[in-house]
Order: structure tokens, then C-alpha cells, then sequence
């Protein structure tokens, strides 16, 4: 069985990893273009800078 430092030090790094990646997918989602179709018609925005 690991050590309580061992396991709390696993913890945060998957935790730290988890972080890392759920920004780059952030980041790559806002850079994206959306077109939206509705009643309306069709409303584009262009990706932010």
C-alpha cells in the first residue's frame, strides 16, 4: 500500500494535468468560429482575439 504523501502527491498532479488540459480545450473552443441558426437567420462570430 503507498504512503498518504505518495498518494496526496499523485492526487495533485493528475489534478494539475486535468487543469492544463481542460484550458487548452477551453482556449481551443473560444478561437473557434460559431454559426448559429435560428429564427433570425443566421448570426457568425468570428473567432474573439
Amino acid at each position: 500500500m503507498m504512503s498518504r504523501p505518495v498518494l496526496y502527491s499523485l492526487i495533485a498532479i493528475l489534478a494539475v494535468v486535468a487543469g492544463y488540459f481542460a484550458y487548452e480545450a477551453y482556449e481551443r473552443d473560444r478561437n473557434t468560429m460559431q454559426i448559429e441558426i435560428g429564427p433570425k437567420g443566421i448570426k457568425v462570430d468570428p473567432p474573439s482575439r
